[in-house]
């Protein structure tokens, strides 16, 4: 059985409960109370009785579910998690009810004039803006269990398995980190496209000295230089400062052998502006980014946080779960293409 929906119309239980509820995904989360009904805790706190998803699992049941898949998908939005602790996030309310963001770029105007009476006539001039869509696509992982293992686990007082669970989430996590990075390939919907740190077409791009043991003063050097790419581009920090795991032994390595009182990555981290370099797993090989924390530069769009669903298949002898969240990186450059992205990289 499928579930579709296709100029406005709803085919399959799933996405007609979806329709019939404005794409609330909570419907898709339905508990057996300690009554034997069924409910679904909605936005408001409140309960209401569910006749249209039948309820599988027990509230307890859906708390040791949601516990692994978070965790799971906290470890592995790195770069994502350090947007949002800055503040870098645009929430959409109802976000499975939207597919593009619609934003605009903006062009700087001409300079003030100086005169002793204020009586020269100043240019007149306003912005130019130019509208850009942003794709609002789902990422999502699929798992199931049988009704058999979950009557299982309760007569046998011992938990579900949950290690799917947890698969799953982190394949969920790995792919937004991976569109923040640039990591995943392009998706394009709307006549817009999701782009990241190292395939953004307005970023800068800085060509490095292969780090070895000898060549951290290089290294110190050549961020400087791209810290300055990011100033003659308007774009004047702070700074995040990311690698890929192959600088990771030259980072922590005695910035000046004999002296031996910090790293290179500490010695980066004291640049003014700049964090000390964080190691991301899915950065390319043989590459340093900085990026700006600013809003006109990156932002992730939230439409739906990491959540899980679940429906019933097969006459209810299978359920069906679906891990998934709309998280998508929003980068921007000015109307004149300038941007506060600089993507180093070596041979």
């Amino acid at each position: 059985m499928s579930d579709f929906l296709y100029n406005g119309h709803a085919s399959g239980d799933v996405a007609s409960t979806l329709m019939a509820n404005n794409f609330d995904p909570h419907v898709l989360r339905p508990y057996i109370g300690n009554d034997g009904k069924n409910y679904v805790t909605v936005n408001n706190g409140t309960k209401s009785v569910v006749t249209n998803a039948p309820a599988s699992l027990r509230k307890d049941e859906w708390i040791s579910l949601d516990d692994v898949v978070l965790k799971a998908a906290q470890q592995r939005l790195n770069a994502v998690a350090d947007l949002r602790s800055a503040g870098l996030q645009y929430n959409i309310p109802n976000g499975m009810g939207k597919t593009v963001l619609q934003y605009q770029n903006q062009s700087d105007i001409s300079g003030a004039s100086v005169s002793m009476d204020g009586l020269n006539q100043s240019d007149s001039d306003r912005p130019e803006y130019n509208l850009v869509n942003l794709p609002l696509p789902i990422i999502h992982k699929d798992f199931r269990f049988s009704a058999r293992e979950v009557l299982a686990s309760r007569n046998g007082n011992s938990p579900l398995d949950t290690t799917v669970a947890e698969l799953a989430a982190r394949k969920v996590a790995e792919e937004a980190e991976n569109l923040l990075l640039g990591v995943s390939d392009s998706y394009a919907y709307g006549g817009g496209t999701i782009y990241g740190y190292t395939n953004f077409p307005s970023r800068l791009t800085k060509t490095m000295t292969a780090p070895s043991t000898t060549n951290h003063k290089t290294t110190v050097s050549e961020i400087l230089a791209m810290k300055s790419q990011s100033q003659t581009a308007k774009h004047f920090g702070p700074w995040f400062c990311y690698c890929s795991t192959s600088w990771d032994q030259y980072m922590d390595e005695d910035y000046e052998v004999a002296k031996g009182d910090n790293t290179l990555r500490d010695r980066i981290g004291a640049i003014d502006g700049i964090d000390r370099p964080k190691t991301l797993d899915f950065l390319p090989a043989n590459t340093l980014v900085l990026v700006q924390k600013s809003s006109d530069v990156v932002r992730e769009v939230i439409g739906m946080d990491i959540t899980t669903v679940q429906w019933e298949a097969k006459g209810g002898m299978e359920l069906n779960f679906k891990v998934m969240g709309i998280m998508i990186p929003q980068l921007r450059s000015d109307f004149n293409g300038n941007t506060g992205i600089v993507h180093g990289t070596h041979a």
